[in-house]
Order: C-alpha cells, then sequence, then structure tokens
C-alpha cells in the first residue's frame, strides 16, 4: 500500500497531466478550424450558457471556479462580437442575466462539433470502463478541492 506522500505525488502528476492535454486538444481544434477570437475562456462561458441556459457572471464564475471579473471580462468579449446578450433578471435588478444569441449559439456548436470530431480520432484503445473510471476520479478531486478550506 502506497503512503500518503506517494499519492501525492501521483496526484500531481494528474495535474501536471489535465492542462497540457485540455490546451493541446483545444489547439487542434483551433488549428483545423479557428473561430478568430473565440479564446478558451469566451468557449468556457458560451458552453456553459449552452449547456446551462441564462446565468449571471457571479453564477458563472462560481461554477467555474472563476473570478468575477475573469467572468465579466469574458462576458465583455462574447457581447462585443454578438455571441451573447444581457437580459432582465427578475430575481435581482442588478445582475443581468447572460444568454446566447443565434450566433453565438451557432458559434459554440461548431467549436463542440469540432470538438467531437477530434476527440473521435483520439479514443484509440481506450475503453468505456477506463473513460468512466477517469471521470470519476477527476470529478472527485473537483469535489475535493472545493472542500479544503485553506484559512
Amino acid at each position: 500500500m502506497s503512503g500518503a506522500g506517494e499519492l501525492t505525488d501521483r496526484l500531481t502528476e494528474v495535474f501536471d497531466l489535465v492542462g497540457p492535454l485540455y490546451r493541446r486538444a483545444q489547439r487542434k481544434v483551433e488549428q483545423d478550424a479557428p473561430i478568430e477570437g473565440l479564446s478558451v475562456g469566451v468557449r468556457a462561458v458560451l458552453n456553459m450558457l449552452r449547456e446551462q441556459g441564462p446565468m449571471t457572471v457571479p453564477q458563472m464564475g462560481r461554477a467555474q471556479a472563476l473570478s468575477r471579473q475573469f467572468v465579466q471580462r469574458m462576458i465583455n468579449d462574447a457581447a462585443a462580437r454578438h455571441l451573447v446578450e444581457f437580459v432582465a433578471n427578475p430575481a435581482h435588478k442588478r445582475s443581468s442575466l447572460i444568454r446566447l444569441t443565434t450566433e453565438g449559439r451557432a458559434a459554440i456548436t461548431a467549436v463542440i462539433d469540432r470538438e467531437h470530431a477530434v476527440l473521435r480520432q483520439v479514443g484509440g484503445d481506450l475503453t468505456e470502463a477506463e473513460v468512466d473510471a477517469c471521470l470519476h476520479v477527476l470529478t472527485r478531486l473537483l469535489r475535493l478541492l472545493d472542500d479544503i478550506d485553506m484559512d
């Protein structure tokens, strides 16, 4: 049985792979069919709105563990390109809901479709059970990190 130090070292290996894996996949998608100006951050907020429907900037920040200021910059970039629009929020007068425009829905759908095309080529000999185990571990790590109090 491995000790806590060995497990910590192995978890560090996981984190050392996750970022490059995501960036490499993103570069491959952008290389195959770039969408000018659609950064990883804008893609993240557009996809969140595609999956969750209209949200406020603070809700998006909490959901993605990003600062409100960063999310606001991504939303401003997306709004400048007419990919999102601000609508009244009946629950909170000062915090608008952000929703996808028709152009925004088309842009994020195109990106997701390209990502799926790239990932279909990547599967190799991975089994469904291996992917399920990977998803389980990464989801659990994300939840555990949320529970850590660093104060």
